[in-house]
């Protein structure tokens, strides 16, 4: 297939090094984990949000503090307990008595990159409580609103629903997140190395900052310049249309979700090399950007039927392009 890249070659080998920077920081807390970590930094140019659901101890928030000191830009971390309120994340207003008016007091949702650690434990009020500041980037309380500010990305851990005290994320909210995806248990070279080094207690508290926060929003400008060729385009429609067919599946991809992934594929074409997307971008992130998005019929479960076993099939069936449109 040949593309036309409107991106230049400097911009792109910039953008590459920029981001295989961030990911050889974040490699060296969290080993073996390339693929990960890729993921996680293609949320934080798409302007997107991550959901890392895994077993507790396989390295979720150690991933988040990696990438959070791997920018230099302000962090902040919420456990979600049950007894959160939604006031404990986005802020409050408060009486001054000594000025005589009331003022708001930001929460920590206010920072650019914040880690919502096990979310799944805060109760549903609380959880939608990030719904407006992941859509809109910005926080409306007592009818004012106020903005985060850029860059901004939420990486929320949660343990899998069987978990004692655990809530499952609404359907709504599950949509704001651009991917989710598992770090898992490491290799056994990167477990033996790990074990080694059993001294470090914190492999993320050594890091230092390697791009700064406007270098963040440079690469997600360039990833919106990224060309996108109307056969991807097509190739993504017809991959959305076939996931609301099938018999298994409750509701299919939905229009947010299908611009998600082409933006997405832009910034993960960009880490690749190239000022144009293929077809092979947008197969690459199928799981992570579809597996939470396809909201599968309650007997799927009991029939063995997964939604990436779904996302298998729809990238099997669906020709893939290879002629521009």
């Amino acid at each position: 297939m040949t593309e036309i890249s409107t991106v230049d070659a400097s911009d792109v080998q910039w953008y590459a090094d920029a981001f295989d920077r961030v990911a050889s920081n974040v490699e060296s807390a969290v080993l073996g984990k390339r693929h990960v970590v890729r993921l996680a930094l293609t949320c934080l140019v798409s302007g997107g949000h991550l959901l890392l659901e895994d077993l507790p101890g396989t390295g979720k928030t150690m991933l988040a503090r990696a990438l959070a000191k791997s920018l230099d830009c302000s962090f902040a971390r919420i456990q979600f307990t049950p007894d959160l309120l939604p006031s404990d994340v986005t802020g409050v207003t408060v009486y001054e008595q000594a000025r005589g008016e009331f003022s708001f007091h930001r929460g920590p949702i206010f920072h650019s990159l914040v880690l919502a650690d096990e979310i799944n434990r805060a109760s549903p009020k609380t959880q939608s409580a990030l719904l407006e500041v992941m859509e809109e980037g910005h926080v409306t309380v007592d009818g004012n609103t106020h903005d985060v500010g850029r860059p901004f990305m939420v990486i929320a851990t949660q343990n899998p629903i069987e978990q004692a005290g655990t809530y499952q994320l609404p359907e709504a909210q599950l949509d704001r997140f651009l991917m989710r995806t598992s770090v898992g248990h490491p290799d056994a070279e990167s477990t033996e190395a790990l074990l080694a080094e059993s001294r470090i207690r914190d492999r993320a508290a050594g890091l230092l900052p390697v791009v700064k926060g406007h270098e963040i929003e440079q690469m997600g400008q360039l990833a919106d310049m990224v060309h996108v060729d109307r056969a991807v385009i097509g190739y993504v429609r017809r991959l959305a249309e076939a996931s609301r067919e099938v018999p298994e599946v409750r509701i299919g991809l939905s229009t947010r979700g299908c611009l998600a992934w082409i933006r997405a594929a832009k910034a993960w074409a960009l880490a690749e090399g190239r000022g144009h997307v293929v077809p092979e971008d947008v197969a690459t992130l199928g799981h992570p950007v579809l597996g939470h998005r396809l909201l599968m019929e309650s007997g799927a479960a009991f029939a063995g039927t997964t939604s990436a076993d779904v996302i298998e099939g729809l990238l099997a069936q669906v020709p893939v392009p290879r002629d521009r449109a």
